[in-house]
């Protein structure tokens, strides 16, 4: 007759059931995040640049972002690259929200892996954009509400200032006193000061030009500025 198994081997089926979905969920968020951080990757801009046969970070400011795109190749290419990087964000969170479980911490997980790869690519050197249009779309899926809000304080500091980074900096730290005001749980009162800080971060040339008075500035959307001279 066998030996009985000793006492620190003995578990029961519902412990390891326990213990297999446990390892099986772990599996899969870190699948989710992996996927997430290489669906950021695709930078938009470099994607459709190949197709054109240009790489926009030997043009203008040297970043892969949507500004750049405008400035060096036109509204159509940078629509192309605004739609893709928007909707790589989107598709890394529903993913996660899709087969992620009960973990409520796991969409969060994978938008910032998301906006991680697309500032730092995998398939593109590790130089990417400054993450914002990648934020934005993992946020039409976290917090859609906030999205508005972004949307608005960057279209009115653009309107009366010209300038699209200090725009995109003020739109984001709005997300910080928007969970504020709105009694968010920690995750997402979190995740909107990590990423406003991180925002002015991958801003940071933005901020040194805005203080040297060097920082590029679009004009033609300054309607305040024209507003008042209408009615001066």
């Amino acid at each position: 007759m066998p030996a009985p198994a000793p006492s620190w081997c003995r578990c029961s089926p519902r412990t390891d059931g326990r213990a297999g979905t446990a390892h099986n969920a772990g599996m899969t968020a870190a699948l989710l995040i992996v996927l997430a951080y290489l669906l950021g990757s695709l930078s938009g801009s470099l994607l459709l640049g190949r197709l054109r046969g240009v790489d926009i970070r030997q043009h203008g400011s040297g970043n892969a972002g949507g500004t750049n795109a405008l400035r060096t190749q036109g509204w159509k290419f940078a629509l192309g690259t605004v739609l893709v990087d928007v909707g790589k964000g989107a598709l890394a969170v529903g993913l996660a929200q899709r087969y992620g479980g009960d973990l409520a911490w796991l969409p969060w997980a994978a938008a910032a892996a998301a906006v991680l790869g697309h500032v730092w690519p995998v398939f593109h050197g590790f130089r990417g954009g400054k993450g914002a249009g990648t934020l934005v779309g993992a946020l039409l899926m976290l917090w859609p509400v906030a999205v508005l809000v972004l949307i608005g304080v960057w279209a009115l500091v653009l309107t009366i200032w010209g300038y699209v980074g200090l725009s995109t900096i003020l739109a984001a730290a709005s997300l910080v006193p928007l969970a504020l005001l709105d009694g968010a749980a920690p995750l997402r009162l979190g995740f909107a000061l990590v990423f406003a800080l991180f925002i002015l971060f991958t801003h940071r040339s933005n901020v040194a030009r805005l203080r040297a008075g060097t920082e590029s500035r679009f004009e033609r959307v300054r309607l305040w500025r024209r507003l008042r001279r209408g009615t001066a």
